[in-house]
């Protein structure tokens, strides 16, 4: 586990852009429990965290179809909570990064590490405005 001020800024990327932090499976469970759609990025670390995620997270939340709510979990910090998120989408191996699309309390779309690492920041924005886009457009 990092130490936190090492870990805050990478915090920072997401929660200064209006994301919601689930630092308990508590959390975890009564934000999948509003059925307002929503994002949910386990965040980490790791280099591809840095360069491709967030910042294409951040610019996809800026897109007029996003979801409703926005949230991350930790992984490697946030273990309880970052378990309980993964446990909400088990069908899925464990990633992280990694982005949940959630609607009406269930993940409807999922963006995994393989789809995030060895991409541009620009690459993430595409791939999760399409995937808003496919679940929230106005049809």
């Amino acid at each position: 586990m990092y130490p936190e001020e090492i870990v805050a800024p990478m915090r920072a990327e997401l929660t200064n852009h209006g994301a919601v932090e689930l630092k308990t499976s508590d959390a975890v469970d009564a934000w999948v429990a509003d059925k307002k759609t929503g994002l949910l990025v386990i965040n980490s670390v790791c280099g591809c965290a840095a360069g491709m995620a967030r910042p294409g997270v951040v610019r996809a939340m800026q897109s007029k179809s996003r979801p409703e709510r926005f949230a991350t979990v930790f992984a490697g910090q946030d273990k309880d909570a970052t378990s309980r998120a993964r446990g909400h989408f088990a069908h899925i191996p464990p990633s992280s990064p990694s982005v949940a699309l959630f609607k009406d309390g269930a993940c409807i779309d999922f963006l995994p590490r393989l789809r995030i690492e060895g991409r541009s920041a620009m690459d993430v924005e595409r791939d999760l405005v399409a995937m808003f886009n496919k679940h929230f457009a106005a049809k």
